[in-house]
């Protein structure tokens, strides 16, 4: 491994933000107190009509990309584009981090070259009453994808998020890579403090509409093998 440097550095977190000038600043505290350094920063302004970019500029060692509205799925496309980090860690505008998160996840990876994807777990900062809990580890709405650390290699082997996507594009590309046999792991380590509001694609209720087009898609190129007997 090459030796670390803020020039290159091992992890690169891209931030996709739009219209987070209620919650990013805070968010972004939370960035920079990580016990993990160096570390780049990159920060996607999905065409905010707010102070987002302004703030996100704020703070050094932050490289801010404009563009112009495209949903979240394009704008973290775009931040592991720009990434150089060999492992690209997704953090939402709108949440928290312990500062162990990313030397949590980073040193799994490190120590298991052959995960592609490492996620954590979640603690709610104000949850709904209507959240149900995980039956495996019992926390409020499980196992939050958006808590992925990925190997860049592998984002760019999928061709990232899928755009049609307006909500569950992380879905959808845990599915291909877990029918393309690409391995990941869920850390027991607290990686993500989550923040509920209205406005959050994710923090609201949502339908089961995207990960029913990524499963039948998933079984549309299963049938398609010529190697698949009927």
């Amino acid at each position: 491994m090459n030796e670390m440097t803020r020039e290159n550095p091992l992890v690169s977190v891209v931030m996709a933000a739009y219209n987070a000038e209620e919650f990013i600043r805070p968010a972004l505290e939370s960035l920079f107190a990580q016990d993990w350094d160096p570390f780049e920063i990159i920060v996607v302004d999905d065409g905010s009509s707010d102070a987002t970019a302004e703030i996100a500029e704020s703070f050094d060692r932050i490289h801010c990309i404009r563009q112009e509205n495209g949903g979240a799925a394009a704008a973290r496309n775009a931040g592991a584009a720009a990434a150089k980090g060999e492992f690209v860690a997704n953090f939402d505008s709108d949440d928290l981090l312990p500062p162990t998160r990313l030397t949590a996840q980073a040193s799994y990876l490190v120590a298991h070259p052959e995960v592609g994807c490492v996620f954590g777990r979640q603690e709610w900062l104000n949850p709904p009453p209507w959240l149900a809990r995980d039956s495996v580890y019992g926390d409020l709405d499980g196992i939050p994808l958006s808590s992925a650390m990925f190997r860049r290699t592998v984002l760019l082997e999928f061709g990232g998020y899928d755009t049609d996507f307006v909500q569950g594009e992380d879905t959808d590309l845990l599915i291909r890579m877990r029918a393309a046999g690409i391995p990941y792991h869920v850390l027991p380590d607290v990686v993500l403090y989550r923040r509920f509001h209205e406005s959050s694609l994710t923090g609201g209720r949502t339908t089961h509409e995207p990960l029913l087009r990524s499963l039948r898609a998933k079984l549309e190129r299963e049938q398609a093998r010529p190697d698949v007997q009927e």
